[in-house]
């Protein structure tokens, strides 16, 4: 009778186990079923990612060839803008009257050739004739050439050479085509001190195509200074740069004309020299207009025009840009910038527009 008492309990436990095992079990298989589709789309997501890195790869590699595959410092955005680097020196002999060009180097150019690499050389000349050139040895296969060239011009009196610009016009080199350029950089020679070696590196600029450059009638820079106390209003023409070609051989002979237009006066007029066979004419000749009262400066109309001088027959004017308190953009801002600094010359770069059909 004490054994049918206990077995019973026995029986219950063994039951309650054999429950909990087969519960364990069903979690167990659940968990699997449960984790088998995760590590699926873990699988997928991954493979994915793959994919999306090989695509990023071919197309990273696509930009690398296009805007120089060893620029990879740049980002995306600025190996976009960038098309290379150039370093160069320079020196000038004042006994010898010879200009010491040294091409160094390019760097970060961008692959033009289908292999992703680039034949690069440099031409180097002066404007405005452009006629004595001097090259530097064509670089196979790279994007950071090393060039270490040196060129003189000689014969070149240090007068002369503040007139002229200097070119390094850089190139990829093309056995069964035209070679195609690359970009440059330019010099105003007015620009550095000759008087000293310089050592220079500079960003390669791309080159407009004719079409481009026919639209553009280029820049001028000058200051304006107004002086209170002796009404006199004084306009320094500095320097301009780009100008439109006019001539046949591809130049011009400009000259800046300054108009001081106030109601119904007569427009006071005065005139730069001509500089001769040039883009870039270097000025910096002052014209004063007095008699202009602090009641009457607001009210004046500043005319500056480049025109490009004729012997035969008249002038063309080339663009112009006007200033005054009826101006707008850059114009209107140099000329509030001289009235809030009397008796201070205040200089400022401007886009030529368009000149008046009649103007001369």
């Amino acid at each position: 009778m004490y054994q049918q008492m206990v077995e019973p309990p026995k029986k219950q436990e063994n039951c309650f186990k054999r429950v909990g095992i087969l519960i364990l079990a069903l979690c167990f298989w659940c968990f699997r079923l449960c984790l088998r589709p995760c590590r699926g789309n873990g699988a997928q997501v991954q493979d994915e990612e793959v994919a999306d890195n090989k695509s990023s790869r071919r197309s990273s590699g696509k930009t690398g060839s296009q805007t120089g595959g060893d620029q990879t410092d740049l980002g995306v955005e600025d190996a976009a803008q960038s098309i290379g680097r150039l370093q160069f020196k320079l020196e000038y002999d004042f006994t010898a009257k010879t200009l010491i060009v040294v091409v160094v180097r390019c760097e970060g150019l961008p692959a033009l050739d289908v292999g992703g690499t680039s034949d690069p050389y440099v031409k180097v000349y002066l404007l405005p004739e452009k006629k004595k050139k001097f090259e530097t040895k064509v670089q196979k296969n790279t994007l950071n050439p090393w060039f270490n060239e040196t060129f003189k011009f000689k014969s070149l009196p240090y007068a002369d050479a503040m007139n002229k610009t200097l070119v390094f016009a850089v190139f990829d080199f093309d056995r069964f085509s035209k070679h195609d350029q690359i970009g440059e950089v330019q010099l105003p020679l007015s620009h550095v001190d000759l008087a000293n070696v310089i050592d220079e590196c500079r960003e390669l600029v791309s080159v407009e195509s004719d079409a481009e450059q026919d639209k553009k009638l280029g820049d001028i820079c000058f200051s304006i200074r107004y002086v209170p106390t002796s009404s006199k209003l004084t306009v320094t023409i500095l320097e301009a740069k780009n100008l439109k070609k006019m001539d046949v051989g591809g130049l011009s002979d400009p000259y800046v004309k300054v108009e001081v237009i106030l109601g119904k006066r007569k427009p006071k007029k005065k005139k730069t020299s001509v500089k001769r066979n040039t883009l870039n004419p270097y000025f910096n000749e002052s014209m004063t207009f007095d008699k202009i009262n602090r009641n009457q400066i607001e009210k004046v109309q500043l005319i500056v025009t480049v025109v490009d001088y004729d012997r035969i027959g008249s002038s063309d004017p080339i663009g112009r840009c006007v200033l005054g308190c009826q101006a707008t953009g850059a114009e209107l801002r140099h000329w509030t910038d001289m009235l809030a600094a009397p008796r201070r010359p205040i200089a400022q770069w401007h886009t030529l527009q368009n000149p008046e059909p009649d103007e001369v």
